[in-house]
């Protein structure tokens, strides 16, 4: 076992048993500006690498029902799907992801709607939506079922593709994703917050989007969906593949209770808590997180 991670794995059996090996990892999450632009921001962070999202080398579209959805494949082998975070997510957050699972997956990469280069629709991007776009996409590049690597928002799409589609997801690691009961919190995004929080992030997608002028009436469709939204048992009991449910233990958006809550509700899961960690735990933490999916991905 590295030294330098912390990790804890706890398999689905009829008792709950906790196997924790702790140790301290070094890095530390800072919420300041420079750390948000560099968690957000879309232009590439060395020369070497890859611009996730807007490759063109690497991009594709489909139309899926009322809207162009845009996706990038890397790599060969058997089809892993990548589903980015939601409203400040963008493919390229989950760059250390498609660079680490590239060498042995194909990997697909996709921008869900309202993201980067796809296009928003005619209707509220619900994730029963943006689940039947994924299916959409599978159906474009293989005719095997996949893996799927979900985080925050993305995690959330792919537990309802998992519970829809079960003949097209073998397995799923979801972070940052527990049960959501209605008005636990308030969603009340708008141009004017959004860019006060890194409006060089906000302008780099603008000038991406397919739409740009539509981003107000985005957002706002975006917070009436999120404020009444209900996602327990109905949806989570239904997901038959194995699920490795991770989050950080100091996850601010998706609360450890509602995680552990998640995972419970689920028949084939996993749980993996990071200790010490907040939302995005792969980027505060990647050696652990990767320590922790490689096992289950390899079983």
């Amino acid at each position: 076992m590295n030294p330098n991670f912390a990790w804890l794995s706890i398999p689905k059996m009829k008792h709950l048993f906790f196997f924790l090996l702790l140790i301290i990892n070094a890095a530390a999450f800072s919420q300041n500006k420079r750390a948000m632009r560099a968690f957000m921001q879309q232009t590439p962070s060395s020369v070497n690498a890859i611009p996730y999202g807007n490759n063109p080398k690497a991009g594709h579209h489909v139309q899926a029902n009322d809207a162009k959805i845009y996706y990038e494949v890397y790599g060969k082998g058997k089809p892993l799907l990548v589903l980015h975070g939601g409203i400040v997510g963008s493919t390229y957050e989950m760059a250390q992801f498609i660079d680490s699972l590239a060498k042995t997956y194909q990997v697909i990469a996709i921008s869900t709607r309202g993201h980067g280069k796809s296009e928003m629709g005619s209707g509220i991007p619900s994730y029963e939506r943006k689940a039947e776009d994924v299916n959409t996409i599978i159906q474009a590049v293989t005719k095997d079922s996949v893996l799927v690597l979900g985080f925050s928002d993305g995690a959330y799409t792919a537990y309802f593709l998992a519970a829809s589609h079960p003949d097209k997801v073998k397995k799923l690691i979801a972070i940052g994703a527990g049960e959501w009961k209605q008005g636990w919190r308030t969603f009340d995004n708008s141009r004017k917050s959004l860019f006060r929080l890194d409006s060089l992030y906000f302008n780099q997608q603008l000038a991406l989007m397919p739409q740009p002028e539509r981003f107000d009436e985005w957002l706002l469709s975006v917070n009436q969906y999120y404020n009444a939204i209900n996602i327990g048992k109905q949806i989570l009991g239904r997901i038959q593949c194995p699920v490795l449910v991770m989050a950080g233990e100091k996850d601010q958006n998706a609360p450890l209770k509602t995680v552990i809550a998640a995972y419970e509700m689920m028949p084939k899961a996993q749980l993996s808590i990071i200790p010490n960690a907040p939302h995005p735990v792969f980027l505060t933490n990647f050696p652990a997180v990767w320590a922790s999916m490689l096992p289950f991905l390899e079983q």
